[in-house]
């Protein structure tokens, strides 16, 4: 059993280390108010290929190690709680 909280201290602290790194590397890509009262078009190349763009990866794999990191916690409190 020890090993096992060993190895998922270990991936919780890489997670936590990449989930932070690519935070903090993402541009903020909300327009704000003037988006709403204005409106956008989503018609354009860009918008309709933005999960394949550089910033578009990032955002899935931040999303994915998000819930990754959530798993890990509750199953690490779970262990530690035992």
């Amino acid at each position: 059993m020890e090993l096992i909280k060993n190895i998922l201290v270990i991936i919780y602290f890489i997670v936590c280390l990449v989930l932070i790194i690519l935070t903090v590397s993402q541009t903020k890509d909300d327009q704000g108010l003037s988006t709403t009262i204005t409106g956008s078009s989503a018609n354009n190349f860009f918008e309709k290929n933005k999960g394949r763009t550089k910033e578009g990866i990032a955002k899935r794999w931040t999303i994915i190690l998000g819930v990754i990191f959530i798993i890990l916690t509750i199953c690490l409190s779970i262990i530690y709680m035992g």
